[in-house]
């Protein structure tokens, strides 16, 4: 590992600073808790990268889509912290204690960020983290990445932090890098970040178990060229109601049919999209204090949304059947007041 880059150094110092506002993810029932780890390192380089999962083919939830290690909170006495850490462990071998760490290597809790509220009703909190070795010639991703759950994780694989930011892929001579568009989720417009992140035999290690680790390229929300997440988008706009959505970007969700790879894996980009897209890009935006070259939601999280929906009897510890978020019930919570006596209530 290089020697920190000016840029790098800078990042961590502002994570370090930022101090989350007030949450509800302490008051949220056990069952509505969440927490993703954004485990950061340097490479050669002295840029910061960010650790990935795919998810696998067979998990009822997300399969096949790009995510952060993290996981449901098990105990009432879990923090955040604890319950992303554990879940890294479970995921993709990190130990949960730097004790468990190979000689050299510490893990330095950096931040919390604000919590997002996902499309299953769960408080997703991320949790900043710096993997940080003292030997120079360490290959971080090589040495401490390779150990996968093949039950939760198709492939493990890195990105560059501060990319997340970047309408365009500088570094790469070929490949599209971002899209987006703007949809209806909530009560009000809501930005769709997708990112085409290239990978290598370098950064990206896949399980062995073929059964939950071969994804179909034409289905894969993880592979550039399947229609998959405009499919959940169009579906969260049929839920929620439908915003404009400017022509020029109509036509960025057209997709290319030709697949020459049959495994989404073996494609030389993966597609980062949803609310894990999201955090990433407020997550960079703290990190390298400035706004992403692209259109984006400015607030942070949803901590005002989801205790407006606690207030209005939502998010409560058993989910009944039928029950969904709809455009409807988000726009009542909007239209709580939190400082007194709801408006509405569904």
């Amino acid at each position: 590992m290089a020697a920190l880059s000016q840029a790098s150094t800078a990042a961590l110092a502002r994570l370090r600073a930022f101090k989350p506002p007030p949450t509800s993810y302490n008051t949220l029932p056990l069952s509505r808790r969440a927490a993703v780890l954004i485990l950061l390192f340097a490479d050669r380089r002295g840029d910061l990268r960010v650790i990935l999962t795919i998810r696998s083919a067979k998990l009822r939830n997300y399969a096949g889509q790009a995510a952060l290690p993290g996981g449901k909170a098990d105990l009432e006495t879990e923090t955040a912290w604890a319950t992303a850490r554990r879940e890294a462990e479970e995921e993709i071998g990190l130990p949960a204690t730097d004790a468990g760490l190979p000689k050299g290597y510490t893990v330095e809790a950096l931040t919390e960020l604000p919590l997002n509220l996902a499309m299953t009703e769960l408080g997703v909190r991320p949790c900043v983290a710096w993997l940080k070795t003292s030997n120079p010639s360490s290959d971080i991703a090589r040495e401490l990445l390779p150990k996968l759950d093949a039950r939760e994780v198709a492939a493990v694989f890195t990105a560059p932090f501060e990319q997340f930011l970047r309408q365009k892929d500088e570094d790469a001579a070929e490949g599209e890098w971002y899209r987006g568009a703007w949809h209806s989720w909530y009560h009000e417009p809501w930005r769709m970040h997708m990112f085409h992140v290239p990978v290598t035999p370098r950064t990206v290690f896949r399980s062995q178990e073929e059964g939950n680790a071969v994804l179909d390229a034409e289905t894969a929300p993880c592979s550039p060229a399947s229609k998959a997440p405009v499919l959940l988008a169009d579906r969260a706009a049929q839920a929620y109601g439908t915003a404009p959505t400017p022509a020029s970007e109509d036509k960025s969700q057209t997709t290319n049919r030709s697949v020459k790879h049959k495994d989404a894996l073996d494609m030389p980009r993966y597609r980062v999209f949803g609310m894990t897209a999201r955090i990433l890009v407020d997550a960079a935006r703290v990190a390298y204090g400035r706004e992403p070259d692209f259109e984006h939601n400015s607030h942070f999280g949803d901590e005002d949304m989801i205790a407006r929906l606690m207030k209005m009897g939502r998010l409560q510890p058993k989910k009944e059947k039928g029950e969904i978020l709809t455009r409807d019930v988000m726009q009542a919570a909007a239209e709580v007041d939190l400082n007194g006596e709801e408006k509405g209530k569904l």
